[in-house]
């Protein structure tokens, strides 16, 4: 991995960017022409109903395009739908075309594992290559801007957007967000037609919500801020990422869309941000809930912290002419925000082509493809974690009679996950599919519904999507599976959640596979047969009696269009699983915030078995997670050595090189991702028992031993201070490398 420096809040001097002054005198003298509405009109960002995410909805869409009235539309897709809109605006008054955006989460037509999938991988290259083919996709479709990367850091797995997320930590995360913007925006410099301008979100601190409820209060201290939640945002703008999505949360108490600290203070001052700020669906209305004004006070409010398109709420088109004249906006500022959004417009090449990506003949041969399918497939594969194998029980034998049975077996609509707002979901590919493609001999049964209660049924049945609910009972659909049970030499059971049980809006209080399908899989345990948990999630899930007995566990997320095929290849040993969890998983909720980089209390648990008073600790549970940050197992074993350094003191021009031996003791080629950790042991202010720092995915053969090598310097032992000034001090470090981050071994290191 390439090592990445965040100064995320320094007021450090921003390079002067290169002036386009073709540019500049164009946007110019353009807006030198246009009316004051004509300037609000391009921060107007509405909606063409093909996926929403709210409950407002754009009207007379085509009245306003002719009047100048929609800088940009989102959900709308397909050259020949996007070229009759861009037609009606090239009839206004000045032609200026429309931006089309859509939701490209994790693929466009061709769908990759979920975000918190793909980070599994802890793969920089494959992760930046699934955003360049999701951006050709959605290029030949007419798509010039993608809602994309979701950067928020999440600790808490109740809140269903954590599936959206790269998980836990800032330094991965921070990776996988600059690899994203790479893949979708190429050069940054959109000189082709398969690129497009990314957008990061949600700026920022979304995921650490209260509660893990979705859209509720967020608050934290700076310091906190600074050192676990602003690095991945930092890092898609040092990456080049062309736009910014508003949260809908608060900080500091003030909304995020429009708070001025954050999007103008922070963002442009101190980071250097040029381009252009959305506001999240109907965020700028959504502030009057909060309580801090009507439409045209918290409009204003919006612009006035940097807020440059109002997307779908309209208050911007209603109100903001009626502010300047009341002297509560300025033209001024109005023209800031239009001068932003007609440069991206402007640097995606629309004023030179309007047209440049309507192309039905990139629509019909880049989209789909056989090529991009066997990419969705490896990258599926590289996604899963291998959580259990009993006795090797994984692989599976060839010519082993197999019981598939689960809600999900043969559901194609589930098997993309959340936000897959453009798949295809009839060509996606079930386990099922996948596993009689491998001919082996299948029997399959259904063996419970998603949820006994048809209410929750139905609200894990969202977006079109459905869980194909059987109206049998619970008992019938149970003793049926273990008859079909009875008559395979091994059982794979497809269980956990629906596609829509995790992302937006879909927060649980309670993490378990629910309780029908946790009493399907004690009768299939109660068998005797062998029995194999291929888990369907979008989030860490509470699996204490899964963990206990059952024999495998291949948690497999929502893996996307090319699922089953994928899922067929590493239960058979076609591919040895190299996965790696991005986020902890807790034995139950009561544990919840719970993550890796904890800090020590002054009365810290001793780590030893057991409950011990006057100590930070629970009577009914330790402290310890179930599947801590970092872990996965693979078909053959690995064997670490402790850590060496070249040096034992290193001074803030030199660095020192750690080296560690990995050895594969197994019977399987495999890859493995080796972790770096470091820790300050005595600083200023408190500091956690860990933090990634650095990690390297590596290929080993079996009976081979590899040295796999990492660099620390004065950057890696950097972090905000009380005073938010990042730098290190002097003094005693542990540097540990591992498996995960629960399993390490340590080397001291003094910086001087």
């Amino acid at each position: 991995m390439k090592k990445l420096i965040f100064l995320v809040g320094m007021a450090l001097p921003v390079l002067a960017l290169a002036q386009d002054p073709v540019k500049d005198k164009f946007i110019r003298e353009l807006m030198s022409r246009m009316s004051l509405e004509e300037k609000i009109g391009q921060l107007n960002l509405l909606t063409g109903g093909e996926a929403t995410t709210g409950s407002v909805v754009s009207t007379d869409v085509e009245k306003k395009i002719r009047a100048g009235q929609v800088g940009g539309i989102f959900s709308m897709s397909g050259p020949a739908k996007i070229r009759r809109a861009q037609e009606l605006a090239l009839q206004s008054r000045h032609k200026i075309p429309i931006l089309f955006g859509m939701d490209v989460i994790h693929g466009y037509r061709t769908v990759f594992p979920i975000p918190l999938g793909l980070a599994a991988s802890w793969d920089t290259g494959l992760v930046e290559r699934s955003a360049r083919i999701a951006a050709q996709e959605a290029t030949a479709d007419g798509i010039a801007w993608a809602y994309s990367p979701m950067v928020d850091i999440c600790r808490d797995p109740r809140w269903g957007r954590i599936a959206e997320t790269s998980g836990e930590d800032p330094v991965l995360g921070s990776a996988l967000a600059a690899a994203m913007v790479r893949g979708y925006q190429g050069d940054g410099k959109y000189r082709g037609n398969s690129s497009l301008m990314a957008c990061v979100k949600h700026f920022a601190l979304y995921g650490a919500s209260e509660a893990g409820r979705d859209y509720n209060t967020t608050d934290m201290s700076r310091i906190r801020m600074y050192n676990e939640y602003l690095p991945p945002y930092k890092a898609a703008i040092d990456a080049g990422v062309g736009s910014v999505m508003a949260s809908f949360n608060e900080i500091d108490g003030i909304p995020a869309t429009a708070n001025r600290w954050l999007l103008t203070d922070l963002l442009r001052k101190d980071w250097g941000f040029k381009g252009m700020v959305v506001s999240d669906y109907t965020g700028v209305n959504e502030m009057i809930d909060h309580g801090i004004g009507n439409l045209q006070t918290v409009s204003a409010k919006a612009l006035q912290a940097g807020t440059d398109m109002d997307m779908v709420g309209e208050g911007y088109l209603t109100t903001l002419a009626k502010s300047v004249k009341e002297g509560k906006v300025s033209a001024a500022e109005i023209d800031a925000a239009c001068r932003r959004v007609l440069s991206a417009k402007y640097d995606l090449g629309l004023f030179q082509d309007p047209f440049k990506f309507c192309n039905e003949e990139r629509a019909a041969s880049e989209i789909y493809t056989e090529k991009n399918r066997v990419f969705a497939r490896e990258a599926a594969t590289k996604s899963f974690v291998l959580l259990k194998n009993k006795n090797g029980v994984l692989p599976l034998k060839p010519g082993r009679k197999v019981a598939l049975i689960g809600p999900l077996v043969n559901n194609k609509e589930n098997m993309g996950g959340t936000w897959a707002v453009s798949e295809d979901r009839s060509k996606s590919v079930t386990l099922l599919e996948g596993l009689k493609n491998t001919g082996a001999e299948v029997f399959t049964a259904r063996g419970a519904n998603i949820y006994s209660d048809p209410v929750l049924d139905a609200h894990a049945a969202m977006f079109g999507k459905t869980t194909g609910r059987d109206n049998r009972s619970d008992r019938e659909m149970r003793e049926e599976a273990v008859a079909v049970a009875g008559k395979a030499d091994v059982i794979v059971a497809a269980l956990g959640e629906s596609a829509e049980m995790s992302g937006e809006a879909s927060s649980r209080t309670h993490i378990n596979i629910p309780e029908n399908q946790g009493e399907l899989l004690k009768a299939l345990v109660a068998t005797g047969k062998p029995v194999v948990l291929v888990l369907f999630t979008g989030r860490p899930l509470t699996l204490t009696w899964e963990d206990e007995h059952v024999d495998a566990i291949l948690n497999i997320w929502f893996a996307g269009s090319e699922a089953g095929n994928a899922v067929a290849d590493v239960l058979y040993g076609k591919v040895n699983p190299s996965g790696k969890l991005p986020v902890t998983f807790p034995r139950n909720e009561g544990q919840i915030p719970i993550y890796y980089a904890m800090k020590n209390t002054g009365r810290p648990h001793s780590g030893n078995p057991g409950f011990e008073k006057f100590r930070s600790n629970y009577l009914d549970a330790p402290n310890t997670p179930l599947y801590p940050f970092g872990y996965g197992l693979s078909y053959t074993t690995f064997r670490y050595s402790a850590p060496e350094t070249d040096r034992a003191v290193i001074t803030r021009q030199q660095a020192a090189t750690i080296t560690v031996s990995v050895s594969n003791t197994g019977h399987y080629d495999g890859e493995e991702t080796v972790q770096l950790y470091i820790r300050d042991v005595e600083g200023s202010v408190t500091r956690p028992v860990k933090e990634l720092k650095d990690f390297k995915k590596v290929f080993i053969r079996k009976g081979e031993t590899v040295k796999v090598s990492f660099t620390v310097d004065v950057s890696d032992l950097s972090y905000y201070y009380s005073d938010l000034k990042f730098r290190a001090e002097n003094g005693e470090y542990e540097i540990m490398t591992g498996p995960n981050s629960a399993e390490t071994q340590k080397v001291k290191l003094e910086l001087k």
